[in-house]
C-alpha cells in the first residue's frame, strides 16, 4: 500500500512538473515573440506578387508570337528579335536607372532622382509603394511593365524599321518618355497623380502610363517612316493565324498578372480586377466579331483576337476601380470604337499602322482611361474612393480626360522627335532592296521557315 501510495504520489509529482515546465516554455515562446522584431512583409502576397510578375513576364513573349503571325513570313523572326531584345535590354537599363526615374523621390513631381541607380538601398524589406511585399519585388514587377510597353510599339514599324535604329530608339524612349510618364502617375508626388496637390488621375495597372504612351509612340513612328512598300495592295494578308492566335491567348493569360497583380497583394482588389479584365476582353472579342460578322458577312479570327486584346488593353486602367457592369460597357465601347478605328479610320487617313498598336492600344488605352471617369466606383475599391460620372463625380471625367491628353501630346511629341533623331544617327529604314528581301534575312541573316547554308 505504501509502494502504491508512492506511486500514485509520483505520478501527481510528474503531472505537476509538466505542468511546471509547459507554463515556462508559454513563458518563454512569449517573451520571444515579444522580443522579435515585427515584419510587415505577408507570405501570400509575396508569393502572389511573384507569380504576377511572371506573368507579366510572359506578356512579351506572347506579343511576340501574337505579332509575328500577323506579318509575312520573311518577318517574322525580326518581331520575335525585337520583343526579345526588349525584355533584355530594358530590364538591363531598368536595374542601372529606369526604376529610380520612374519611381525614386524627387522634389518637382517630373521625374525622380538616381537615388536608386542599380537598385541601390532596393532590398529586402517593405517600401512605401507595397507595404506587405519586398521593396525589390515592387521593382521587378515594374520592370515588366517597362519591358513590355516599348514593345508594343513594334506593332507599328514592323517589317520596315533597321534593327540598330530600334535598338537606340527603344532605349531612349524607355528613358525619355515611359519613365517620366510612370513617375507623373505612378510615383510619389507625381504630378498627374492622386498625391497631395497633384491633379487626381488615377491609373491602376496602366491605361495612361502603358497603352495610351505606347499607343501615341506608335503613331509617331507610322508618320515618321511612312508605309511599306506596295501598301495597301501588295501586302499579304497574315501568314500564320494559329500562331496569332497563340499569342493573343498568352497575352490574355499574362494580362491577370498585368491587372489583377496591380492590387499588389492576394486581396478581394484582385480578384475584382481579374474579373473585370476577363469580362471586358470577352465582351469586346465578341462584339469585334459581330461587327465584322455584319459588315463583311463572315466572323474572322483575326477579328476576335484583335478584339479581345482591345477590350484587355481598354479596362486595364479601370479594372481596379469598376464593378461588372462597368466592366461590359468598357468591353462594348472598346469593341467598337476600336473596331472603327482600325477598319474605317485608318483606311480614311491611309496611315500604315502594321499591326495596328496605335488603333489598339492607342485608341483602347484612350477609351478605357476616360471610362474610368464614367464608370469607378468606390464600392469596387474602397481604399481609393474613386467615383466617376456615373457614381456622382464628373470632376474625375474631367481629370482622367486631362491626364490622357497630357501623356498622349507629350507621348506624340517627344516620340515623333526620337525618331527624327534615330533617323539623323543611323537611318530609321532599310533599303528597298532589304525591305524586299526581308528583315528576317536582311537584319538577322536567318528565316523563320528555310535553313541559311
Amino acid at each position: 500500500m505504501l509502494h502504491s501510495g508512492l506511486r500514485g504520489k509520483g505520478r501527481w509529482f510528474a503531472f505537476l512538473g509538466v505542468l511546471a515546465c509547459s507554463a515556462g516554455a508559454a513563458q518563454g515562446a512569449e517573451l520571444v515573440a515579444a522580443s522579435a522584431p515585427v515584419s510587415a512583409l505577408d507570405s501570400g502576397d509575396i508569393a502572389w506578387m511573384l507569380l504576377a510578375s511572371a506573368l507579366v513576364m510572359f506578356m512579351t513573349p506572347g506579343l511576340a508570337f501574337f505579332y509575328c503571325g500577323l506579318v509575312r513570313k520573311k518577318n517574322v523572326l525580326s518581331i520575335v528579335m525585337q520583343c526579345f531584345m526588349i525584355l533584355c535590354m530594358v530590364s538591363i537599363q531598368w536595374v542601372f536607372c529606369g526604376y529610380s526615374l520612374a519611381f525614386g523621390p524627387d522634389k518637382c513631381g517630373v521625374i525622380g532622382n538616381l537615388d536608386w541607380m542599380g537598385f541601390a538601398t532596393v532590398g529586402s524589406a517593405p517600401g512605401a509603394y507595397a507595404p506587405h511585399i519586398p521593396h525589390r519585388l515592387f521593382a521587378i514587377y515594374q520592370m515588366m511593365f517597362a519591358v513590355i510597353t516599348p514593345a508594343l510599339i513594334c506593332g507599328a514599324f514592323a517589317e520596315r524599321m533597321r534593327f540598330s535604329a530600334f535598338c537606340i530608339f527603344s532605349l531612349l524612349w524607355s528613358t525619355l518618355v515611359y519613365a517620366p510618364v510612370a513617375h507623373w502617375l505612378w510615383g510619389a508626388g507625381g504630378f498627374l497623380g492622386t498625391s497631395t496637390g497633384c491633379l487626381g488621375a488615377v491609373d491602376f495597372a496602366g491605361g495612361i502610363v502603358v497603352h495610351i504612351n505606347a499607343g501615341m509612340a506608335a503613331l509617331a513612328a507610322v508618320l515618321v517612316m511612312g508605309k511599306r512598300r506596295g501598301f495597301p495592295h501588295q501586302i499579304s494578308p497574315p501568314h500564320n493565324l494559329p500562331v496569332a492566335v497563340l499569342g493573343a491567348a498568352m497575352l490574355w493569360f499574362g494580362w491577370y498578372g498585368f491587372n489583377a497583380g496591380s492590387a499588389l497583394g492576394a486581396n478581394a482588389l484582385a480578384v475584382n480586377a481579374f474579373l473585370a479584365t476577363h469580362v471586358a476582353g470577352a465582351v469586346a472579342g465578341f462584339v469585334w466579331c459581330v461587327l465584322d460578322w455584319v459588315k463583311f458577312g463572315k466572323p474572322t479570327t483575326l477579328g476576335m483576337i484583335t478584339g479581345s486584346v482591345a477590350g484587355l488593353a481598354a479596362v486595364t486602367p479601370a479594372s481596379g476601380f469598376v464593378e461588372i457592369p462597368g466592366a461590359v460597357w468598357i468591353g462594348v465601347g472598346a469593341g467598337v470604337v476600336c473596331w472603327l478605328s482600325v477598319t474605317a479610320m485608318k483606311a480614311k487617313l491611309n496611315y500604315d499602322d502594321s499591326l495596328d498598336a496605335f488603333g489598339v492600344h492607342g485608341v483602347g488605352g484612350i477609351w478605357g482611361s476616360i471610362a474610368v471617369g464614367l464608370w469607378a466606383t468606390q464600392t469596387a475599391n474602397p481604399a481609393a474612393g474613386v467615383n466617376g460620372l456615373f457614381y456622382g463625380h464628373a470632376a474625375q471625367f474631367l481629370i482622367q480626360l486631362k491626364a490622357s491628353a497630357v501623356v498622349a501630346v507629350f507621348s506624340f511629341v517627344a516620340s515623333w522627335l526620337l525618331f527624327k533623331l534615330v533617323d539623323h544617327i543611323v537611318g530609321l529604314r532599310v533599303t528597298p532592296d532589304e525591305e524586299n528581301l526581308g528583315l528576317d534575312l536582311s537584319q538577322h541573316r536567318e528565316s523563320g521557315y528555310t535553313v541559311i547554308d
